[in-house]
């Protein structure tokens, strides 16, 4: 049970919490916020991450060989997730004079030659 609790349902909260307070930054304070925001998560992360590291190994003394890596891949696979989301986040929050600014494969063909107007490659 302890194994469960902390090394699948804690890592997954901590990644939860940082996901919810991401998404309320990036569209509450921006993308540039969101981007010191990441960088101060990083930290607290890790150190969620030591912390349970060290309740489970020596406080509860759980072996270190199921836990540890049980406890990394949950908290790897919900930082990834939330990675994902946070990016969906930010693309939408991008202001319509940027997201103009952003050069397409299809825009460098015209350019070059390579598609008609009508948006069909020419061979």
């Amino acid at each position: 049970m302890n194994y469960f609790l902390l090394g699948v349902l804690a890592p997954i909260f901590l990644n939860l919490l940082h996901m919810v307070v991401g998404i309320y930054v990036v569209i509450q304070r921006g993308s540039l916020t969101s981007l010191g925001f990441t960088g101060i998560s990083f930290l607290t992360k890790t150190i969620g991450m030591l912390f349970l590291t060290y309740l489970g190994v020596s406080l509860l003394e759980l072996n270190f060989r199921i836990f540890v890596p049980l406890l990394a891949f949950f908290w790897f696979f919900t930082h990834v997730i939330e990675a994902f989301v946070i990016q969906h986040y930010i693309q939408q929050n991008v202001p319509k004079h940027l997201q103009d600014l952003q050069i397409t494969g299809d825009d460098i063909a015209k350019a070059l030659g390579h598609m008609d107007d009508d948006g069909n490659y020419i061979t």
